[in-house]
Order: structure tokens, then sequence, then C-alpha cells
């Protein structure tokens, strides 16, 4: 009887773990699905919310695009209605030709400002060719006129593509004054240095005041030269001759009787006669560029005096951007 007693005291206790087993296991499915429900809604949400701003952006941008075709539709029906009304007929072919060749020696020049005179002369040329087509329209003396500036200048270029060029020379000449004001303000930062080594006195503490005014002057000095160099890498006659000026007022302060003596000179300079200044003028074009290439080969300048004088021959000698005669010829207004 007990062994019988004994399994039937135990079903109960096993019924009641299984059933909690069967509950807890199907707590978790429910949560398990209640937690997938909860992605696919979080899902769902969030995709409504990418679609919706995506609309929003494509709509966003219709109407952007829209603006700027009623935009474009307007400055048309403006530019339209300002235009003047044609009193003559369309251009003829020689007159379309004439227009063509202005936008190509136009070429030309942002060719030379660029430096490219290879480039530049063979697009000279290729002018030169096609004028002498049989399909040119252009009036044959003016066709005549016109060839003959194209080789002048083709001739003008090549010459001077086998020198250098002035506005390079001008940039070699700044740097070299340049490294003399570097090592001049390298030397002044030693002299002042060793001075302070010394016993101060009042003299002593003038002095380097003094020194400290000269190297703020330098300083100023060669940053006013990077903009000069700046300038004639961009053939700006004007700013390049502005630019050395200033530099020149600059370094007068630091070299009074040179620039004394050059007052005094230029003063005598102006009360010459008019013959006189005439042929010192041309005496100065002709030895302009001689002047600039020995500034730029040879060393930097001795003392602050003779930075004066070169900026002087700089300022004087500065290259101007000669025009093409093709250029002039075609400006010129025609009958």
């Amino acid at each position: 009887m007990s062994m019988n007693s004994e399994p039937l005291s135990e079903d109960p206790a096993a019924v009641q773990q299984r059933r909690q087993a069967n509950i807890l296991l199907l707590r978790l499915q429910w949560l398990v699905i209640l937690l997938l429900i909860a992605a696919l809604l979080w899902l769902y949400i969030s995709q409504q919310r990418f679609q919706y701003s995506v609309d929003e952006r494509l709509h966003s941008n219709e109407q952007v695009v829209s603006r700027l075709n009623e935009m474009d539709d307007r400055l048309f029906a403006m530019s339209q209605q300002t235009l003047p009304e044609p009193i003559t007929k369309a251009s003829s072919q020689a007159q379309n030709q004439l227009d063509l060749l202005r936008i190509q020696i136009q070429a030309v020049d942002r060719l030379l400002a660029d430096n490219n005179d290879s480039a530049a002369i063979d697009l000279l040329r290729g002018l030169h060719w096609q004028l002498s087509q049989s399909g040119n329209e252009i009036s044959p003396a003016l066709t005549v006129v016109i060839k003959q500036g194209l080789l002048k200048d083709i001739e003008r270029l090549q010459a001077r593509s086998s020198q250098p060029s002035p506005w390079q020379l001008q940039n070699l000449a700044i740097q070299n004054i340049q490294e003399f004001l570097h090592s001049h303000e390298r030397a002044i930062n030693i002299n002042s240095s060793e001075q302070k080594k010394t016993p101060t006195t009042v003299k002593a503490n003038d002095d380097n005041t003094s020194l400290s005014r000269r190297q703020l002057t330098i300083h100023e000095v060669i940053m006013t030269l990077n903009l000069a160099s700046q300038a004639s890498n961009m053939r700006e006659h004007d700013q390049l001759i502005s630019y050395l000026t200033q530099a020149r007022k600059q370094l007068q302060t630091l070299a009074p009787k040179s620039s004394a003596s050059n007052d005094t000179l230029s003063a005598s300079n102006r009360k010459k006669p008019e013959s006189v200044a005439s042929t010192a003028t041309k005496k100065a074009d002709k030895n302009a560029k001689n002047l600039v290439n020995n500034l730029a080969v040879t060393q930097a300048p001795e003392d602050i005096s003779e930075v004066v004088d070169w900026l002087d021959q700089l300022i004087t000698n500065a290259p101007k951007p000669t025009a093409l005669l093709t250029t002039q010829i075609l400006d010129k207004p025609q009958r």
C-alpha cells in the first residue's frame, strides 16, 4: 500500500508544475508577439515619416523649379519688351566674320595676359590663314590691312618671346630688394639683442625705440612689395606703380639724404626746357629695358639709399600692357 500511495501523491505536483510551465511559455509567446507587433508599428511609422519627408522635399523642389521657370519667363518677356525693334536687316556675312574676328582677338589678348605667348602666336597665324581662304567675305582692302596687322603682331610677339618678360624682370628686382630687407631686418634684430645685454641707459633706450620703428618700417615695406609683386603678376600697371611709390615713401624715413637728393634731382628735371626733357625721355625709353635687366640680374642692394634708387628705376620703367595692332584696326569705325 505504501508503494501505491507515493505515486498518487506526486501526480498533482507534477501536473501543477506542467500547468505553470505552460502558463509561462504562453506568456512568453504573447510577449514576443507584442514585441514583434511594436517593432512592426515602429518600422511602419518610421517609413511613413521618411516617405513624408521625401514627398515634402520633392514638393519644395517642384515649387522652386516652377518659381525659377516663372522668373525665366518674366525675364524673357521683359528682355523682349526692352529690346529695340530692328530697324535694319540682319547683319551680312562680312559683319559676322568681323565680329567673330574681334572675339578671337580678345582670346589672343587673354592668352597674352596669361603670359602664353606661344599659344597667342599660333592663334594669330590661324587667323591670318583664315583671312586667306576663299570663304572670306570681308572687303579686300580691310582684309589686307588686317593681315598686315596680324603679321606685325606675330613678329613683335616672336621677338618678345625670345627675351625675358619685363614683368618677370620687375618681379626679380622686387625679390632682390626683399632679400636685402630681410637680411637688413635680421641684422637689426641681432644689434638690438646685443644692445639689450649692455647696461641700460637713456641713450640706449632711445636707440632701441628707433630700432623698433625701423624694424616696423622695413616689415611694412616688405608687405607692400609683396602687393607690388602680385600686381606685376596680374599685369596691373597702375597698381604696380602705386605700391612701388608707397614702398619708396616708407623707405624715405630710413634714408632721408637719398630721398632729399632724389627730390632735388626730380625738381631740377622739371625746370629743364621741353626739348631737353623730350630728349631725356627718349633716352630713358631706350634704356628702360637695360636698366630693369641690370636690376634683375645683379645682386641685392647694399644699403637703403640704393634700395630707394632701385625703386625709382622700377617706377620709371614700369612695363605697360601693349595692345595688339590688329585690335586697334578692328576698333576703328568702318566707313
